[in-house]
């Protein structure tokens, strides 16, 4: 199956480099009295473009804007990337889940036009290692010839044109008898049209463009560049030819005379003395007139071009470097606060205990790791954090932040939502601040569980309507009972929830399961409810452990957790496909301790 963003990064591609393709042949065609060898050049720079893509250089402007971002102050108020309207990447709604299986059946496409695209490259590629092999023979068969030329000459009995065979040895390769059938003229004539190929390196250009022309074999407009690259080298070649003192007439002749004798060349990347339309090239000539040079106008045109072509993509992304900075926008009737002092200190107990508590204003975190701190601030799950280095999941700290008492006053006042939206905001804050963090989003399709209801319906009870009794100030601690609304780890493979939504529960799944889970169980209410089953060996049970720390549970021959969840609460995980929200971790390092 092909990847989504690889089939849209090759349509930008694509349409990228026939753009590309387009301005190079509206330059061509304002220089159209000028040199041929400058307009072969631009013809070559636009074949080039299809092996080259904007993005790479994009790239390069990134990492310039994430090195020189260190040194530019941050703004008192940090923007957060990429999450225009809601603060958070939240997972993708049963809505967005449905349609999976059409998308599966979707996805069989892309993986088809990979076929015939490798069955085209296969067969171009064989057309030209054929009549490579057909060259390759007739020079191996050659005899020399002394012509006093600059690279060795071989005269063989195919019947070929005279061309220049090699890219980086080249060796002239003339019919046998040609000493015969040509005036000394001709052949002199012949001999200079070779040696400017040569000069030219004109077999290295027509290769790298036979590159192209079998990787987008499907793009009528490489085709078309090929024929404009074959007539202005030709059209160069004459130019310098010409240039050089032979006569018109005399070379004119030398062309027709071997084109009577002789074939044309089998292989585009051997340079001959034919190629393109040779009435036109005659009559060209014949009436040969000095090219215009080029004026200072018309070279700083082509400067700039080429400025353009080149700083644009870099521009680009450096002036998006900073976007890509850990962070997102906050919704405009609460501003995003931050801590105002962080303490982060490496904890090397990796068997201590964890503990997280986010309270406003404040947040205090034992024996967590940076992937877990990761989930927390961006609601994603472990398989939605992409290009995160081993570190993050093994390496533990301890972390205290605290923001002033009259932010963390303005922070009460918020309402439930928005107190969950600023301190995610202020998480990402921290991360990106200390950790040097700096991600982007893509969309891509991942197996995701969806939670719904067992055949025989629920087995916990809605919890009791109760008043609830004021939550003590600060984070729980370690054996204090457990709160309302609160669901907690009691040890590997046992969860408790009381007065707790099945949304949050479907996040500590997703952090047992390492994969998204999605709550289609149609309960909206809170529950009480216990859940006990035999952790997975190797799989870490508490939010934020390492992978391959599994604690053993008490009962080693308990049930699975998807047996546990059909057994003793009436639910059940589905696997399914979505289209997923992931992060892709750019840059991050390890805190300063403090």
């Amino acid at each position: 199956m092909i990847p989504s963003d690889f089939t849209s990064a090759l349509a930008n591609h694509l349409w990228q480099s026939t753009v590309f393709a387009g301005i190079a042949g509206l330059l061509a065609l304002a220089l159209r009295n000028n040199h041929a060898r400058t307009r072969h050049w631009l013809w070559l720079i636009a074949s080039v473009k299809f092996l080259v893509p904007f993005s790479l250089l994009a790239a390069v402007g990134g990492r310039l804007g994430w090195l020189t971002a260190n040194r530019i102050a941050q703004p008192e108020l940090p923007l957060f990337m990429q999450q225009i309207g809601e603060p958070f990447p939240r997972l993708q709604s049963p809505a967005a889940v449905a349609p999976a299986v059409l998308a599966h059946h979707a996805s069989l496409l892309p993986a088809i036009l990979l076929t015939v695209w490798a069955w085209g490259f296969l067969a171009v590629a064989f057309s030209w290692w054929h009549r490579w092999r057909r060259i390759r023979a007739a020079v191996r068969s050659g005899s020399p010839l002394d012509m006093g030329a600059r690279v060795p000459v071989l005269t063989s009995a195919a019947l070929l044109e005279p061309g220049v065979f090699g890219i980086f040895r080249p060796v002239l390769l003339l019919p046998e008898g040609i000493t015969e059938r040509l005036a000394p003229a001709h052949l002199d004539a012949i001999l200079a049209h070779e040696l400017c190929h040569v000069r030219r390196r004109d077999n290295l250009a027509a290769a790298l463009h036979m590159a192209v022309e079998a990787i987008f074999w499907f793009h009528p407009l490489v085709w078309w560049i090929g024929a404009r690259l074959l007539e202005e080298r030709e059209r160069a070649c004459d130019e310098e030819v010409l240039r050089l003192g032979s006569q018109a007439e005399v070379y004119a002749e030398s062309i027709l005379k071997t084109c009577q004798f002789y074939l044309e060349l089998p292989l585009v990347c051997m340079s001959g003395i034919s190629g393109s339309d040779l009435k036109k090239r005659i009559v060209r000539i014949m009436t040969q007139r000095a090219a215009n040079k080029l004026t200072l106008g018309r070279k700083l045109l082509l400067a700039a071009a080429g400025v353009a072509a080149l700083a644009g993509p870099v521009f680009f992304g450096l002036m998006n470097a900073p976007q890509s900075r850990a962070q997102s926008s906050a919704p405009a009737s609460a501003p995003t606060r931050t801590f105002d002092v962080v303490s982060i200190k490496p904890n090397h107990d990796s068997g201590g205990h964890f503990r997280f508590g986010n309270d406003p204003g404040r947040l205090v975190a034992e024996n967590v790791t940076l992937k877990f701190l990761l989930q927390i601030a961006y609601r994603v799950k472990d398989a939605q954090i992409l290009g995160a280095p081993a570190w993050t999941s093994s390496d533990r700290y301890n972390i205290e932040a605290k923001s002033d008492d009259s932010s963390a006053d303005m922070l009460r006042k918020l309402s439930d939502d928005e107190q969950e939206t600023q301190a995610r905001l202020m998480l990402q804050s921290m991360l990106a601040d200390r950790f040097k963090l700096a991600l982007h989003h893509e969309m891509k399709e991942l197996p995701v569980y969806v939670l719904v209801v067992a055949k025989n319906g629920p087995k916990f009870h809605e919890s009791a309507d109760t008043p609830d009794a004021p939550a003590p100030s600060g984070p729980p601690a370690p054996n204090e009972p457990q709160r309302r609304h609160t669901l907690r780890m009691n040890g590997p493979g046992n969860v408790s929830a009381i007065a707790q939504n099945l949304d949050i529960f479907a996040d500590v799944l997703s952090h047992q399961l390492g994969r998204p889970v999605l709550n289609k169980t149609g309960l909206k209410g809170d529950y009480d409810f216990t859940l006990k089953w035999t952790p997975d060996e190797g799989r870490a049970q508490m939010p934020g452990g390492p992978p391959g720390e599994a604690t053993p549970s008490a009962d080693a021959n308990g049930p699975s957790i998807f047996t546990a969840l059909q057994e003793q609460l009436g639910l059940k995980l589905e696997l399914q496909k979505g289209p997923m929200d992931t992060i892709v971790i750019d840059h991050v390092d390890r805190p300063s301790e403090n």
